[in-house]
């Protein structure tokens, strides 16, 4: 028998009684052994009467997928009715109306639901985190259907995420895009098999700290999603060569951007990925402990990776120099290199390495401890014109030289230098940069405690382009006669300027800032000397439009200064007044005055 065949026309289900509510105040009430029984029946919400055949032909009509997604919060009873309807039941069936969408109010409306959607109208993102990261949540996600992106961040302590919610996901989004599992260890390898058999349209995939998942479901996921191109694999114990090969064998075609961190591979899955990763153009290998340097040659003289733009290795022992010159040499559209914890990267390699990288635009590198000022003097020598950036981070072996070489190269097409907690590094190689460099529009020294006016001052007056974004965070040993000195010769051309933690910086340097700067937008104070006169000639120059300012930890900076402040150009988007003396009474008047500005405080 058909759930509606008793179905009258004034809209009641025959066999469901329909009930009016008694309204009775407690006096009223008889005091007998059934009142609380009377009283838990009146309490009872009247869809709860209504058999799961009949709840389920009314949730079915539910229109619109965040009202169904909403529905199934309710309870369990209609979670589970809701998980079960398809695509094809949720179909409205006339001559039944449509049950009237009563969440629109609660959800939103319709502008906040069309946030959710992509430009078809069509797809949506979801995220679970934490507690929130359980299989009733993504069932109930799944129900709304037509999902693009699934993340899932953390699992709920007791009912986590499993391969049960993923098999939901699988079953009703079929136009899935993305999915993100991290720190998900009761998912396992048949979930990710129902989400390749499920999803065909995967094209991104991150697999983060998931101990159940080994090689199984990767291969799967190589197989059945065609479109796949980028994938992350991480810090899943359980991952071995096998899985990486299989993935990477079957998704030649479409893979382009891959990440691997973490895992327990070995040279064999480095040489499939040099064989088969043709269309590979972002590779990143970090913490393989058991890839050695004939894994790294073997990638690059597979002559694969012939499309291979960025390549960042991080904690990787099997990177020598011998690896390095070898994927430079064999990977001829190689632009951007980020070398980090390379203990086996040394001088020996850059002039080699600059000579076949004839295509390089950026080389970081961080705590690659053998590395000298001479060998990126060497580098500097014999890179391609193309070159345009270069960082130098923590590296210690980053220190003054005592003779320069015979030769000292002219990087002209340099635009964007970072040399940052490089603690050798001094006034006296900065002196050597300002030479060799004489394009650079962006400079970062962070953390050069050593570095005072004397080494600054060539750097600045050797730049013959204007310097647009300067970083001098903890150059405590600057003075105003630098900052002065900066601003005179490139303050038409200054964007951004950081001086925080330059304890010696005082109004002076505010004078000249206002006085020569009038493209600048964002400048960091934090932790300097200056005062309330200072800020007060901030504001009254009227050719200074700041957007971003910040006064943190700026002692000297009171009360004083909530008028000036209060007055300054309505650009200002961000304003940064924690940890000095201006009092929150002072702050809440300075935000009325200023409600455009976002204030930290």
């Amino acid at each position: 028998m058909s759930p509606f065949q008793g179905y009258r026309g004034d809209g009641v289900l025959a066999g469901v009684r329909s009930r009016k509510r008694v309204f009775a105040s407690a006096a009223d009430e008889p005091v007998t052994a059934t009142a609380p029984r009377r009283q838990k029946r009146r309490e009872e919400p009247s869809l709860d009467a209504l058999p799961d055949e009949c709840l389920f032909e009314v949730l079915r009509r539910v229109r619109g997928a965040r009202a169904r997604c909403a529905s199934a919060c309710v309870s369990r009873r209609w979670l589970a009715l809701l998980a079960g309807i398809r695509a094809s039941e949720a179909v409205l069936a006339p001559p039944f109306p449509a049950v009237p969408d009563l969440n629109m109010e609660y959800l939103g409306g319709e502008e906040e639901e069309a946030d959710l959607m992509d430009h078809d109208g069509d797809a949506r993102e979801r995220t679970f985190e934490g507690k929130e990261a359980t299989d009733a949540r993504l069932m109930a996600a799944a129900v709304a259907g037509r999902l693009a992106a699934v993340s899932v961040r953390g699992s709920h302590p007791a009912r986590g995420v499993t391969d049960a919610g993923l098999a939901e996901i699988a079953a009703e989004c079929h136009a899935l895009e993305r999915l993100d599992i991290t720190g998900c260890p009761l998912v396992t390898d048949k979930g990710l098999i129902t989400v390749a058999q499920g999803c065909p349209e995967l094209k991104s995939l991150t697999i983060e700290a998931c101990s159940g998942v080994a090689n199984e479901g990767l291969k799967a996921i190589g197989r059945c999603c065609a479109k796949l191109q980028a994938v992350n694999i991480k810090n899943c114990t359980h991952v071995d060569d096998q899985g990486v090969s299989g993935l990477i064998c079957s998704a030649t075609a479409s893979l382009t951007k891959v990440r691997l961190q973490g895992l327990s591979i070995t040279d064999a899955s480095l040489a499939v990925i040099g064989y088969y990763g043709k269309a590979i153009t972002d590779l990143t290998l970090a913490r393989l402990p058991a890839v050695g340097e004939r894994g790294f040659w073997v990638m690059a003289n597979a002559l694969g990776l012939q499309k291979l733009r960025c390549m960042t290795v991080t904690s990787c022992r099997g990177l020598t120099d011998l690896a390095l010159a070898s994927v430079a040499k064999f990977s001829p559209s190689l632009k951007h290199v980020n070398l980090k914890k390379c203990s086996k990267v040394s001088d020996g390699c850059l002039k080699e390495f600059a000579e076949s990288a004839r295509a390089l635009e950026n080389l970081q590198v961080e705590e690659c401890n053998k590395v000298t000022l001479m060998g990126i003097l060497a580098f500097l020598l014999n890179c391609s014109p193309k070159f345009k950036a270069l960082s130098l981070v923590k590296c210690i072996g980053i220190k003054d030289i005592c003779s320069a070489p015979a030769q000292l190269p002219v990087c002209k097409s340099l635009r964007s230098l970072t040399i940052k907690d490089c603690t050798g590094f001094t006034d006296a190689s900065l002196a050597v940069v300002g030479m060799i460099c004489p394009q650079l529009e962006n400079v970062n020294l962070s953390g050069l405690g050593a570095v005072t006016d004397n080494g600054f001052l060539p750097l600045i007056n050797s730049s013959e382009s204007g310097l647009v974004n300067v970083d001098l965070n903890g150059c405590e040993n600057l003075t105003d006669a630098a900052v002065s000195a900066l601003v005179k010769v490139h303050g038409c051309s200054l964007a951004h300027l950081s001086l925080e933690g330059c304890s010696k910086i005082t109004d002076a340097s505010l004078f000249a800032i206002s006085e020569s700067c009038s493209q600048l937008a964002e400048l960091d104070l934090s932790n300097c000397m200056v005062s309330d006169y200072g800020v007060a000639v901030l504001a009254a120059a009227k050719q200074l439009k700041l957007r971003i300012l910040s006064l943190s930890g700026c002692m000297k900076v009171t009360q004083k200064s909530v008028p000036f402040l209060g007055s300054m150009s309505s650009s200002l988007e961000g304003l940064n007044l924690q940890f000095n003396f201006i009092g929150n009474h002072n702050i809440a008047s300075l935000e009325k005055q200023l409600w455009h500005c976002d204030i930290l405080a």
